[in-house]
C-alpha cells in the first residue's frame, strides 16, 4: 500500500495555472497572426471573401469548443479528448481518440519549429535552418522542463510581443486606408471581389479551420489549474472567440490593401504564399514586413512550446492509464518531465528531418491536421454518449447534448473529406497502427 501511494504521488501534476495562463497557452498555440501564411490561399479559394471565411470558420469551430467546455467539467483530466472518450465511450474509443490526437500534438510543434527555423534563416542566412530549428526545440524544451508556470510567464511576454506587432499592423493599415483608400471594395472581404460564391467560401473554410488548432490544448492542463474545471471551459471559449476576432480583423485589413485580385492569385499560385507580406510591403513599407517576419519567427517557436507541453500531458495521461509505457506517467516536482522529453525528442527528429529536406514542410503540413480532426469527432461523440445515451447528468438537453455535437461532428467530417489525399492516407495508416496496438492490449481497462 505504501508503494502504491508513493507511485501515485509521482503521477500527480501541480496546480499552479490561472485563467490568464490558460489563455496564454491557448493563444500561443493558435498564434494571433496565424492567417499570415495562408491568407493568399484563402483569398484565392474564396474569391476574395477571406474575412467571411474566418467568420464561418469561427462559428464552425465554436461547436468543438462548446463540446470541450462541456466535457472538461465532467472529466477534468490531463488527457483531454483521450480522457473524455475513455469515460463516455469506453476504453477502446478512448485509446483511439488519444492515439489520433497524438499525431496532432507531436507533429504540429514540429511544423511550428520549422517555421521558426525558416524565418530565422531568412534573417541570418549564414546559419542553416535545421540548426535554428534545433535551437528552438532545445530552448523551449528547457522552459517546459522548468515548469508549466515558468513557461507560461515567458510565453506571456512572447504573446504580448505578438499582439503588439499585430496592433502596429492594424494601426498602420488603417492609416494607409484613410490616407490612400482601399485597393478593393470596402465590403469585398465579406462579399468577395469576383462575385460571391457560397461553395468557394465553404471550400476555403475547410482550410481556415486548421488555423484554430491549438485552442483545445488548454483542456490538457485541466489537472494543473487552480479554481476548478469551469475556468478551463471559460478559457477554451474565450480563446476561440478572441482568435476569431483577431483573424477576421487582420484578414479584412490586408484584403483591402491587396493590389492583386483574388482571381489573379488563383491563376498564379506562386503569388499566394507571400500575399500577406507583399501587400504589407507595398502599402506600408519593408520595415513592417520585417517586423511581422521576426514576430512570426519567435511566435512560431513558442507556439511549439505550448504544443509540446500539451503533447507531454497527453503522453502522461495515456501512460498513467497504461495505454502507453507507464514510465511516461512519472512526474518530478509536479512536472511530467519524462513525457515532455519523449515529446521533445519525437518533435526534434521530425522537425530537423523536415528542415533538411527541400519539401519537408509540405510533408509535415499534409499530415498534422487529420489526427486532431478525427479526435474532435470522437469528442463530439463523447458528449452524445455521456449526456444523451448514458444520461449520466440526468435527462439530456437536446440542443447542447445532441444537436450541437452532431452538427460539430458533421462539419469536421466534411473537412476531413476535403483534406489532401496524402493526409487521408497517413491518417488511415496511423489509425490502423493504433488499432493493432489496441488489439494487442485487448482493449481492457488498465490495472491501477
Amino acid at each position: 500500500m505504501a508503494e502504491e501511494t508513493r507511485v501515485a504521488d509521482h503521477e500527480h501534476l501541480r496546480r499552479s495555472l490561472g485563467f490568464r495562463d490558460l489563455v496564454v497557452y491557448g493563444l500561443l498555440f493558435i498564434a494571433p497572426m496565424a492567417p499570415v501564411g495562408i491568407f493568399g490561399t484563402l483569398d484565392a479559394k474564396s474569391h476574395g471573401a477571406v474575412a467571411l471565411v474566418y467568420v464561418v470558420a469561427t462559428v464552425a469551430m465554436a461547436f468543438t469548443a462548446f463540446s470541450y467546455a462541456q466535457m472538461v467539467r465532467v472529466v477534468p483530466q490531463a488527457g483531454s479528448v483521450f480522457a473524455y472518450a475513455r469515460t463516455a465511450l469506453g476504453e477502446g474509443a478512448g485509446f483511439v481518440a488519444g492515439w489520433m490526437a497524438m499525431l496532432d500534438y507531436l507533429l504540429i510543434p514540429a511544423v511550428a519549429y520549422l517555421f521558426a527555423g525558416i524565418a530565422m534563416e531568412a534573417l541570418v542566412p549564414q546559419v542553416d535552418r535545421w540548426i535554428w530549428t534545433a535551437i528552438a526545440v532545445v530552448v523551449t524544451t528547457l522552459l517546459n522542463l522548468w515548469g508549466v508556470r515558468a513557461a507560461a510567464r515567458v510565453g506571456l511576454a512572447v504573446l504580448a510581443m505578438e499582439i503588439a506587432v499585430l496592433l502596429v499592423f492594424v494601426v498602420s493599415a488603417v492609416v494607409v486606408l484613410v490616407r490612400d483608400g482601399a485597393q478593393r471594395d470596402w465590403w469585398s472581404p465579406l462579399a468577395g471581389d469576383a462575385g460571391f460564391s457560397a461553395a468557394a467560401v465553404l471550400a476555403a473554410v475547410s482550410v481556415a479551420v486548421l488555423s484554430y488548432l491549438g485552442f483545445d490544448a488548454i483542456a490538457t492542463f485541466a489537472e494543473e489549474v487552480t479554481g476548478g474545471s469551469a475556468k478551463v471551459a471559460r478559457a477554451v471559449l474565450f480563446c476561440l472567440a478572441l482568435a476569431g476576432v483577431l483573424f477576421v480583423a487582420q484578414t479584412w485589413l490586408v484584403a483591402l490593401l491587396q493590389p492583386v485580385s483574388s482571381k489573379a492569385m488563383a491563376v498564379d499560385p506562386a503569388l499566394q504564399g507571400s500575399a500577406f507580406y507583399d501587400a504589407v510591403d507595398a502599402a506600408v513599407g519593408r520595415w513592417l514586413h520585417d517586423l511581422v517576419a521576426v514576430s512570426k519567427a519567435i511566435g512560431a517557436a513558442f507556439a511549439a512550446l505550448a504544443g509540446q507541453a500539451a503533447g507531454g500531458r497527453l503522453l502522461f495521461a495515456m501512460g498513467r492509464d497504461r495505454r502507453l509505457p507507464h514510465v511516461l506517467a512519472r512526474t518530478d516536482a509536479g512536472v511530467p518531465r519524462v513525457a515532455l522529453l519523449v515529446s521533445a525528442t519525437i518533435t526534434m527528429v521530425a522537425a530537423v528531418w523536415a528542415a533538411r529536406q527541400p519539401d519537408g514542410l509540405d510533408h509535415l503540413v499534409s499530415v498534422v491536421d487529420i489526427g486532431a480532426l478525427t479526435a474532435f469527432v470522437l469528442l463530439h461523440a463523447s458528449v452524445v454518449g455521456w449526456f444523451a445515451l448514458r444520461r449520466m447528468a440526468g435527462p439530456p438537453r437536446w440542443l447542447p447534448h445532441v444537436v450541437a455535437p452532431v452538427v460539430g461532428a458533421a462539419i469536421l467530417i466534411a473537412v476531413i473529406v476535403e483534406a489532401a489525399p496524402s493526409a487521408q492516407v497517413v491518417g488511415v495508416i496511423w489509425l490502423g497502427v493504433g488499432l493493432v496496438v489496441l488489439a494487442m492490449q485487448g482493449a481492457r481497462r488498465p490495472l491501477r
